[in-house]
Protein backbone atom coordinates (compact mmCIF):
# COMPACT_ATOMS: atom_id res chain seq x y z
CA UNK A 1 0.00 0.00 0.00
CA UNK A 2 2.86 2.37 0.81
CA UNK A 3 4.39 1.67 -2.61
CA UNK A 4 1.15 2.68 -4.39
CA UNK A 5 0.99 6.00 -2.52
CA UNK A 6 4.64 6.78 -3.14
CA UNK A 7 4.17 6.15 -6.85
CA UNK A 8 1.23 8.58 -6.98
CA UNK A 9 3.03 11.31 -5.05
CA UNK A 10 6.46 11.30 -6.66
CA UNK A 11 7.40 13.46 -9.62
CA UNK A 12 6.17 12.26 -13.00
CA UNK A 13 8.73 10.88 -15.44
CA UNK A 14 7.03 12.34 -18.51
CA UNK A 15 6.74 16.03 -19.19
CA UNK A 16 3.48 17.87 -19.67
CA UNK A 17 2.46 17.99 -23.32
CA UNK A 18 0.14 20.80 -24.44
CA UNK A 19 -3.32 19.49 -25.26
CA UNK A 20 -3.79 21.69 -28.32
CA UNK A 21 -1.73 23.26 -31.07
CA UNK A 22 -2.45 27.01 -31.38
CA UNK A 23 -1.86 26.92 -35.14
CA UNK A 24 -4.41 24.11 -35.57
CA UNK A 25 -6.89 26.07 -33.45
CA UNK A 26 -6.40 29.20 -35.59
CA UNK A 27 -6.79 27.32 -38.89
CA UNK A 28 -9.77 25.42 -37.52
CA UNK A 29 -11.65 28.47 -36.28
CA UNK A 30 -11.10 30.22 -39.62
CA UNK A 31 -12.22 27.08 -41.42
CA UNK A 32 -15.36 26.95 -39.28
CA UNK A 33 -16.27 30.56 -40.11
CA UNK A 34 -15.62 29.97 -43.84
CA UNK A 35 -17.71 26.80 -43.73
CA UNK A 36 -20.53 28.78 -42.10
CA UNK A 37 -20.40 31.29 -44.94
CA UNK A 38 -20.08 28.81 -47.82
CA UNK A 39 -21.98 25.70 -46.67
CA UNK A 40 -24.26 27.12 -43.97
CA UNK A 41 -22.48 25.50 -41.08
CA UNK A 42 -20.80 22.24 -41.94
CA UNK A 43 -18.80 20.45 -44.60
CA UNK A 44 -19.39 16.82 -45.50
CA UNK A 45 -16.37 15.09 -47.01
CA UNK A 46 -16.23 11.80 -48.89
CA UNK A 47 -12.72 10.35 -49.06
CA UNK A 48 -11.92 8.18 -52.08
CA UNK A 49 -8.80 6.04 -52.43
CA UNK A 50 -8.11 5.68 -56.14
CA UNK A 51 -4.96 3.59 -55.88
CA UNK A 52 -2.75 4.87 -53.07
CA UNK A 53 -0.16 3.45 -50.69
CA UNK A 54 -2.31 4.46 -47.66
CA UNK A 55 0.15 7.05 -46.31
CA UNK A 56 -2.25 9.91 -47.06
CA UNK A 57 -5.22 7.96 -45.65
CA UNK A 58 -3.41 7.61 -42.33
CA UNK A 59 -2.95 11.39 -42.14
CA UNK A 60 -6.60 11.97 -43.09
CA UNK A 61 -7.68 9.50 -40.40
CA UNK A 62 -5.54 11.44 -37.92
CA UNK A 63 -7.84 14.43 -38.49
CA UNK A 64 -10.54 12.44 -36.66
CA UNK A 65 -8.43 11.56 -33.62
CA UNK A 66 -8.70 13.30 -30.27
CA UNK A 67 -5.83 15.73 -30.95
CA UNK A 68 -7.13 17.24 -34.20
CA UNK A 69 -10.85 16.47 -33.69
CA UNK A 70 -11.89 17.97 -37.02
CA UNK A 71 -15.61 17.62 -36.26
CA UNK A 72 -15.46 20.49 -33.77
CA UNK A 73 -14.75 22.73 -36.76
CA UNK A 74 -17.89 21.56 -38.56
CA UNK A 75 -16.22 19.03 -40.84
CA UNK A 76 -17.38 15.44 -41.02
CA UNK A 77 -16.58 12.46 -43.17
CA UNK A 78 -19.55 10.71 -44.77
CA UNK A 79 -19.92 7.22 -46.21
CA UNK A 80 -21.96 8.16 -49.26
CA UNK A 81 -21.03 10.60 -52.03
CA UNK A 82 -24.72 11.56 -52.13
CA UNK A 83 -24.23 13.32 -48.78
CA UNK A 84 -20.90 14.97 -49.63
CA UNK A 85 -19.96 18.54 -50.44
CA UNK A 86 -16.28 17.77 -50.99
CA UNK A 87 -14.61 14.74 -52.56
CA UNK A 88 -11.08 14.08 -51.33
CA UNK A 89 -9.16 11.87 -53.74
CA UNK A 90 -6.01 10.09 -52.56
CA UNK A 91 -3.64 8.09 -54.69
CA UNK A 92 -2.87 8.04 -58.36
CA UNK A 93 -5.90 7.18 -60.47
CA UNK A 94 -5.38 3.67 -61.80
CA UNK A 95 -7.00 2.33 -64.95
CA UNK A 96 -9.14 -0.02 -62.86
CA UNK A 97 -10.39 2.77 -60.57
CA UNK A 98 -11.09 5.46 -63.19
CA UNK A 99 -14.72 4.40 -63.66
CA UNK A 100 -15.40 4.23 -59.92
CA UNK A 101 -13.82 7.66 -59.40
CA UNK A 102 -16.05 9.18 -62.10
CA UNK A 103 -19.18 7.44 -60.75
CA UNK A 104 -18.46 8.71 -57.24
CA UNK A 105 -18.10 12.26 -58.53
CA UNK A 106 -21.29 11.97 -60.59
CA UNK A 107 -23.22 10.78 -57.52
CA UNK A 108 -22.40 13.96 -55.58
CA UNK A 109 -24.97 16.77 -55.45
CA UNK A 110 -24.02 20.20 -56.79
CA UNK A 111 -22.15 22.33 -55.90
CA UNK A 112 -19.35 19.82 -55.54
CA UNK A 113 -15.66 20.31 -54.93
CA UNK A 114 -12.75 17.96 -55.55
CA UNK A 115 -9.52 18.04 -53.57
CA UNK A 116 -6.48 15.97 -54.58
CA UNK A 117 -4.51 15.12 -51.45
CA UNK A 118 -0.96 13.81 -51.66
CA UNK A 119 1.59 13.79 -54.45
CA UNK A 120 0.07 10.72 -56.07
CA UNK A 121 -3.38 12.32 -56.38
CA UNK A 122 -1.90 15.63 -57.52
CA UNK A 123 0.14 14.36 -60.46
CA UNK A 124 0.57 10.59 -60.23
CA UNK A 125 3.56 10.82 -57.89
CA UNK A 126 6.10 8.04 -58.19
CA UNK A 127 3.60 6.03 -60.25
CA UNK A 128 3.32 8.69 -62.97
CA UNK A 129 3.89 7.23 -66.42
CA UNK A 130 3.51 3.60 -65.41
CA UNK A 131 1.33 1.27 -67.45
CA UNK A 132 -1.53 0.97 -64.92
CA UNK A 133 -1.87 4.65 -63.95
CA UNK A 134 -3.75 7.41 -65.75
CA UNK A 135 -2.18 10.10 -63.58
CA UNK A 136 -3.47 12.37 -60.85
CA UNK A 137 -7.11 13.01 -60.03
CA UNK A 138 -7.24 15.74 -62.66
CA UNK A 139 -6.90 13.06 -65.35
CA UNK A 140 -10.52 12.09 -64.63
CA UNK A 141 -12.11 14.90 -62.56
CA UNK A 142 -12.12 18.70 -62.42
CA UNK A 143 -9.87 19.28 -59.38
CA UNK A 144 -10.51 22.45 -57.38
CA UNK A 145 -7.59 22.20 -54.97
CA UNK A 146 -4.35 20.23 -54.75
CA UNK A 147 -2.62 19.55 -51.44
CA UNK A 148 0.85 18.17 -52.23
CA UNK A 149 3.03 16.14 -49.91
CA UNK A 150 3.99 12.55 -49.45
CA UNK A 151 1.97 12.46 -47.28
CA UNK A 152 0.79 15.94 -46.32
CA UNK A 153 0.45 16.49 -42.58
CA UNK A 154 -3.00 16.93 -41.02
CA UNK A 155 -2.15 20.62 -40.54
CA UNK A 156 -1.43 20.96 -44.29
CA UNK A 157 -4.69 19.20 -45.11
CA UNK A 158 -6.62 21.60 -42.86
CA UNK A 159 -4.85 24.59 -44.44
CA UNK A 160 -5.75 23.24 -47.90
CA UNK A 161 -9.40 22.86 -46.92
CA UNK A 162 -9.35 26.44 -45.64
CA UNK A 163 -7.94 27.62 -48.98
CA UNK A 164 -10.70 25.66 -50.74
CA UNK A 165 -13.38 27.36 -48.63
CA UNK A 166 -11.94 30.79 -49.43
CA UNK A 167 -11.89 29.93 -53.12
CA UNK A 168 -15.49 28.64 -52.96
CA UNK A 169 -16.66 31.80 -51.18
CA UNK A 170 -15.11 34.02 -53.86
CA UNK A 171 -16.62 31.95 -56.65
Amino acid sequence: MVNAFSCMLKKKVTEDVPATDPEIEAIGSELKSEADAVFSGSIAIRELDSGSDNATEIEINNLNNAFYDIERFGISFVASPRHADVLIVTGAVTLNMAGAVKETYDAMPSPKFVVAVGDDACDGGIYRGTYAVLGGADAVLPVDMKIPGNPPSPKQILAGLLALMRKARDR
